[in-house]
Order: C-alpha cells, then sequence, then structure tokens
C-alpha cells in the first residue's frame, strides 16, 4: 500500500493558512488543480484574504469577479491597469458589486481602467458603504460618478481624481460637501479652474488637495454655500 504523502496528511485549515500566503493567482489555479483537498484549500485561503491586487495581472471581467466572490474578508480590492492590459469593463464591476465583501471594503483602485464608465462605477460603489480610500485616477468618470460616491460613502477619507478631465467643479463641491470625513483629494491633471480648488477649501479648511503648493488664498472669494 502506497505510504501518504506528508503534505496530504496536513488539516485543510492548516493548508488554507498556508496557501493563503500565495500572491499569484496562477499559482493558486495550479494548486487548485492538483486535488479536490487542495482545491477546497484555495477557496478557503480566498476566504481568509483581506487584500486583493490585479494590479500587473491579465485579468477580464469574469476570472476577477470569480475570484472576488471567493474573497469574503477582503478589505482592500485593487483592479489597476497594466501595462498588460487588465480588460475590467462595466460588466465586470457589475458582477463584482454583488460580492459579499463588497459593503465591508475599505479601499478601491480603479486606477487607469479606461473600459469602465459611470455606469460601472456608480453600480460598484452604491454597495461599497464602508469605503475610505479610493483610486478612480485616469478613468473618464463625469460628476455623475462623484454624487454616487458622495451619497454611498460617508466615511470615506482620501480619493484620487488624477487626470479625471470629465469632472467639473459642480461634482466637486458635491463630493466635498457631503464627505464630511475627506482629508485628501488628488485632482491632478483635471481641468476645473483655480476657484474650484480654492472653493473647496473654503467648504472643508482642513482638506489637502495635490497638487501641493498651489497658490490659494481663500480670503478672495465669499463663502460657497454648503450642498
Amino acid at each position: 500500500m502506497e505510504e501518504e504523502a506528508e503534505i496530504d496528511r496536513l488539516p485543510i485549515d492548516l493548508l488554507a493558512h498556508i496557501l493563503v500566503m500565495i500572491t499569484s493567482f496562477t499559482d493558486l489555479a495550479q494548486a487548485s488543480g492538483v486535488c479536490r483537498k487542495w482545491k477546497q484549500g484555495v477557496k478557503q485561503a480566498l476566504a481568509r484574504k483581506q487584500t486583493l491586487s490585479f494590479a500587473g495581472c491579465k485579468m477580464d471581467d469574469d476570472s476577477t469577479a470569480r475570484l472576488v466572490h471567493h474573497a469574503y474578508s477582503l478589505k482592500e480590492l485593487d483592479i489597476s491597469r497594466s501595462r498588460w492590459g487588465c480588460q475590467i469593463t462595466d460588466n465586470g464591476l457589475y458582477q463584482i458589486s454583488f460580492a459579499k465583501c463588497i459593503s465591508n471594503l475599505t479601499s478601491i483602485s480603479l486606477w487607469g481602467m479606461a473600459g469602465i464608465t459611470d455606469k460601472g462605477v456608480v453600480q460598484l460603489i452604491t454597495r461599497a458603504n464602508s469605503l475610505q480610500n479610493l483610486n478612480v485616477g485616469g478613468t473618464f468618470i463625469t460628476d455623475e460618478s462623484l454624487s454616487a460616491i458622495a451619497d454611498s460613502c460617508p466615511r470615506l477619507k482620501s480619493i484620487v481624481l488624477w487626470s479625471c478631465r470629465h469632472v467639473t467643479e459642480n461634482g466637486l463641491f458635491v463630493l466635498v460637501s457631503k464627505c464630511r470625513k475627506l482629508e485628501s483629494i488628488n485632482l491632478w491633471g483635471t481641468r476645473v479652474p483655480l476657484d474650484c480648488f480654492i472653493g473647496l477649501i473654503t467648504i472643508r479648511p482642513a482638506l489637502q488637495i495635490k497638487p501641493q503648493g498651489l497658490p490659494l488664498n481663500v480670503g478672495a472669494v465669499t463663502m460657497l454655500p454648503v450642498v
């Protein structure tokens, strides 16, 4: 009778504890194919992960959503664009929005995702009520997304809108007025005028606006109404 391998004697919980340390999705997929026990171990490992980053991975809507749905304990989700091309679209964000972990996410990065629009962002953000940090820089979102963020993310502390050239001062005023815990906002590369920056500081004096070093003179403008 063939003797059982040492690793096969590991309890499933201990196996999952080891597998959770693997960051490569390719390696996890290969581990999942070893046997039924390892497949279950990979599922439990994903369920324990608090951080998932697809930056640098060539992922599509279905594969990304499938992994996120298994990550029940997830707190931080990074779907940033990479040079290999992360092909996430509004359909992917729609699928991801129904994952059990979404309401517990504190950080989401969609940096540089040119294939997403307000439709997908709004669908995802309206379910991410615990969000504290959001990066949507380099996307084509408009004030529609900013309005959804303002209404759905009361705990938001920082947001990156780097090169989001379709947002306007109206959307920014709504965002800063409603997100009362907002501490930092990156507006580098946007098309909003300098007066808008001054208006945002008037609404929330402690707000840190990037790029830093702008000649903001709050006393030079009248008080803007808080939305």
